[in-house]
């Protein structure tokens, strides 16, 4: 069974051929491959999606996306399951690192991270959520998450019940193996911002969420080290790891380490002349979402799911 991104794709391989059912083989462009078909959207979203109830803790929540692996999770009424809002790994970025979610801990819990985290999932979850509807088509969901600038989003039926998910993993996987025609370096992003092993968990994840970003890498002397990332963050309270270095329970304790003690994602890279569609096999195959470019030795860019998308308008 592979987990990903607020569902578990159970039968990924008939999803697969579903995908490949809608895909045109023939010889044309690489852009005529992504189908703007009304209701094929549901031929790659994932139908068995995991919703936690708004009661939840924030703990909780976090909990459950680390256990299967997510980056974000809709929030949905127990017994209807009526979609009420989403929570992404930018949201606790935003929660750890500063931003407006950060002040509750400061202003309502007093700086005690402990009782903040216990606090409910409500409290920081999005409640206005892009969503989706079964019958509309790839090309929809594609346009929608890039005008937003969000991974994913909920399909809904009309009373806003979740019947799926789909992602840029999805899509990912939709491309991995084909040869597009197209290079890495046309889509990579040039601009890397990286952070030293021994910045704090609190201003990797400030540099994170003040550019937008979910991964950073990081670098000492001009040799890259590894990736800093979300799901860093999401594993360190996950798994309790946070509630080590607490003493009297203020979020302080909580984002004085140094990020190289946390920082697990692995370092997966490319060259950049690498075909688009070997790249996106790349990451499925390691189940990354994003891969450092790198030239002659030297890291030139990072290539991430979202570079992957825009290359398909």
């Amino acid at each position: 069974m592979k987990r990903h991104h607020g569902s578990i794709k159970k039968g990924a391989r008939r999803a697969d051929e579903s995908s490949e059912a809608v895909l045109d083989r023939g010889p044309v462009e690489f852009k005529s491959r992504i189908p703007s078909h009304p209701g094929d959207i549901m031929t790659i979203a994932s139908r068995e999606v995991v919703t936690v109830p708004p009661t939840m803790t924030i703990m909780g929540a976090v909990k459950t996306m680390m256990t299967y692996g997510f980056r974000r999770i809709p929030v949905a009424e127990a017994g209807t399951n009526r979609l009420v809002g989403i929570f992404t790994g930018t949201d606790l970025l935003d929660f750890m690192g500063g931003g407006e979610r950060y002040n509750i801990i400061i202003k309502k819990y007093d700086g005690n991270f402990l009782a903040a985290i216990n606090g409910g999932i409500r409290e920081i979850m999005q409640c206005e959520v892009a969503t989706l509807k079964e019958n509309q088509s790839l090309k929809d969901a594609l346009n929608m998450m890039l005008q937003k600038n969000i991974g994913g989003m909920p399909i809904v039926t009309e009373d806003r019940r979740v019947i799926g998910i789909i992602s840029e993993q999805d899509f990912v996987e939709l491309i991995a193996g084909i040869k597009t025609g197209k290079a890495v370096r046309d889509y990579m992003s040039e601009r890397v911002i990286t952070v030293l092993p021994n910045m704090s968990i609190k201003e990797v994840t400030k540099t994170m969420r003040n550019n937008g970003l979910r991964r950073l890498p990081v670098v000492k002397d001009g040799i890259l080290l590894g990736l800093a990332s979300s799901r860093d963050i999401i594993r360190y309270i996950g798994s309790g790891e946070v509630f080590n270095q607490l003493i009297t329970g203020d979020i302080h304790e909580a984002l004085k380490p140094p990020i190289k003690t946390i920082m697990r994602s692995a370092t997966i890279t490319i060259e950049p002349d690498v075909d688009l569609g070997k790249a996106a096999e790349v990451m499925i195959e390691r189940n990354v979402g994003s891969l450092s470019v790198i030239s002659e030795g030297v890291l030139v860019g990072i290539f991430t799911e979202r570079d992957l998308l825009r290359a398909c308008l």
